[in-house]
């Protein structure tokens, strides 16, 4: 298919920028060829795709490169973008007792929300459980930074403090990374439980700190150094799932 994009057209896609005009549509966008693709052989239903003369011909609506600049997210635009339908996971509890999960505690930046989804994706972590203040998983650049991994990682947003104080009550480990915490690479550690992640300022909330039961810290080398005072909240992600999914091997 080939047209002209409507005025109006480019400004529904430029809308899905926003948080709030997602969640009125139930829609956020895709860029890219690999991307799109796997979503197109996933479940998720695609409302929309525009695309490049040669990209998706036949399933596409082809635009031209100045159009496709208006409509992209990105500073160099990619090829072609999809309007994709929000899915909507249910949250079970009852994976808390056989699952490793994440918990994020309000982490705001964007690129870290989806490079900790991808690292979720990578270590076997289908279940991450999200403060209402965390960034938004179908924000455009948490889309791209996860490189497919939302597709397969359930992102659900809920009462972290309430989730987490239920999960402790019913014996489920919550682990949670402190200053004062246990040597992360000598603490014993669970195939099943929750790694509470905080905010990239503040760390963990006191709200959510209250329910953690086994408190971690990712020891510098040498023990005893003095440099940077904590690692980005990403890459303390990174570290503590690699020894978690260490210990199963």
């Amino acid at each position: 298919m080939s047209s002209y994009m409507t005025k109006a057209e480019i400004q529904f896609v430029r809308s899905l920028a926003d948080k709030r005009f997602r969640d009125e549509s139930g829609c956020f966008i895709a860029e890219g060829e690999k991307l799109i693709g796997e979503i197109m052989a996933s479940p998720l239903r695609i409302r929309r795709t525009y695309a490049l003369e040669g990209v998706f011909d036949g399933v596409a609506e082809t635009v031209t490169a100045k159009e496709m600049e208006r409509i992209s997210m990105l500073k160099t635009p990619n090829n072609s973008l999809a309007v994709v339908e929000i899915p909507h996971h249910r949250f079970d509890a009852g994976v808390l007792r056989n699952k490793l999960v994440l918990a994020l505690d309000d982490v705001q930046n964007p690129g870290n929300l989806g490079t900790i989804i991808r690292l979720a994706d990578w270590f076997g972590i289908d279940e991450v459980i999200c403060s209402p203040a965390t960034a938004d998983c179908f924000n455009p650049k948490v889309v791209q930074a996860t490189m497919g991994a939302i597709l397969r990682v359930r992102v659900h947003y809920l009462d972290l403090a309430a989730t987490l104080s239920e999960a402790s009550r019913a014996g489920i480990p919550v682990y949670g990374t402190f200053l004062e915490g246990d040597d992360l690479y000598q603490a014993p550690l669970s195939a099943a439980g929750i790694i509470v992640m905080g905010n990239e300022g503040r760390g963990i909330s006191g709200a959510c700190a209250a329910s953690v039961t086994r408190k971690l810290f990712i020891p510098p080398y040498p023990t005893d150094r003095h440099g940077s005072e904590s690692l980005n909240v990403a890459v303390a992600t990174a570290v503590i799932c690699a020894e978690f999914r260490r210990r199963q091997m």
